[in-house]
């Protein structure tokens, strides 16, 4: 039983966010896709420790749980479309598409979280935000090179992380 408490701990810690993400191409809340990714974890959980049965792509069954659970409250809330495919709030993507973008945009954030504070917060203010350079200067009473090299070093370790956090998950 303790082997399974690992897994499903491990399995959350890696998929979490990327369903999240993908949950939320469908229903465009944040608090309903946490809630939805959460309740497919726990139908994961009852279908390994209650019923016993073996799961051979655990991804995949996080994803078209997580899928069809999305569906489901798009049908209750009588917003169903039953030619709905999920969408990134311009286009209609294919599931595999909004897959592929939310374990992208999972992976961009884990490496985001793990900037040093001042530089991820200068970051977020000018790319999230829309912050000029001289506005965050401005914020920080910081001059505009500092703000500059912040960013560019942001970056850079941005991509450095993605490219770390897919080798890990994937290699």
């Amino acid at each position: 039983m303790h082997k399974l408490t690992i897994d499903i701990d491990e399995t959350f810690k890696y998929h979490y966010r990327s369903l999240c993400l993908y949950v939320l191409h469908y229903v465009h809340d944040t608090d309903i896709a946490e809630d939805i990714v959460q309740d497919s974890f726990s139908a994961l959980w009852e279908k390994l420790s209650i019923s016993g049965a073996k799961i051979e792509n655990v991804r995949a069954y996080l994803y078209t749980t997580a899928r069809n659970r999305s569906l489901d409250y798009l049908k209750k809330e009588e917003i169903y479309d039953p030619n709905l495919s999920p969408s990134d709030f311009e286009d209609t993507l294919s599931d595999e598409e909004a897959e592929k973008r939310s374990v992208r945009e999972a992976q961009m954030w884990t490496a985001i979280d793990a900037l040093p504070e001042r530089c991820r917060e200068i970051f977020l203010l000018n790319k999230r935000d829309g912050m000029k350079y001289r506005e965050i200067a401005a914020k920080f009473q910081i001059s505009v090179n500092t703000v500059d090299n912040h960013i560019s070093k942001a970056l850079r370790l941005i991509r450095e992380g993605v490219q770390k956090v897919y080798a890990f998950l994937f290699n």
